[in-house]
């Protein structure tokens, strides 16, 4: 491949990548796969050769957050993580692990407070919501456990401190062995709540 063209298929791949973290910290969107078609719609790119991967979308969305979110974002950041812990001592009986974009620093104003919890039967998280007052909704997640398996998992949603939380609900085995990231591919980061206890305290 001539120089020229690499270097400008790198400089388009980069643009595409920006253009996905902006349509993701602007309007909300989640999903990799749908900015990065959104990012090349806008830019009138067809070749989907040059399209970013994942982690190069995740870096701009940094760089985005870090450049036009400033305080406003560490502060929305705090919140989240706050709101993440106070569910996941409501759920203690259940190991709740914090997992996605308000665990690794991402998350915008849109993104849900994503948990995973450990429980035999399943139903037995929504008894506990039922019985404590929460209202919620029941939902299915498909979860990629790894480069073969993707499996169904039910899921609860409900809100708290204004902010949505959505917990994965896998069986009490399934502690031990995390899910494949859709960022990366690698299994994904949980932590529990000491852990995001300590990520409180590091950035007061």
């Amino acid at each position: 491949m001539p120089k020229k063209f690499s270097q400008r298929a790198d400089d388009l791949r980069r643009a595409l990548a920006q253009e996905a973290a902006r349509v993701m910290a602007q309007q909300g969107i989640g999903d990799f796969l749908q900015a990065k078609r959104k990012a090349a719609e806008r830019l009138g790119v067809d070749d989907a050769a040059v399209l970013p991967k994942n982690t190069e979308i995740e870096a701009a969305l940094r760089d985005y957050q870090r450049l036009f979110g400033g305080q406003s974002h560490d502060q929305m950041l705090k919140e989240q993580r706050r709101t993440a812990l106070q569910a996941m001592q409501m759920l203690r009986e259940f190991q709740p692990r914090l997992v996605g974009p308000v665990l690794t620093g991402t998350a915008t104003h849109h993104s849900d407070i994503n948990l995973h919890v450990f429980a035999e039967p399943a139903e037995s998280v929504a008894l506990k919501l039922m019985d404590i007052g929460v209202q919620h909704e029941m939902l299915e997640r498909r979860v990629r456990m790894d480069a073969e398996r993707t499996l169904n998992y039910p899921a609860l949603r409900f809100e708290s401190q204004d902010w949505v939380i959505d917990a994965t609900v896998f069986p009490v085995d399934g502690i031990r062995q995390s899910p494949y990231s859709p960022v990366d591919g690698r299994p994904m980061k949980r932590a529990d709540a000491r852990e995001v206890l300590d990520l409180l305290d590091e950035s007061s």
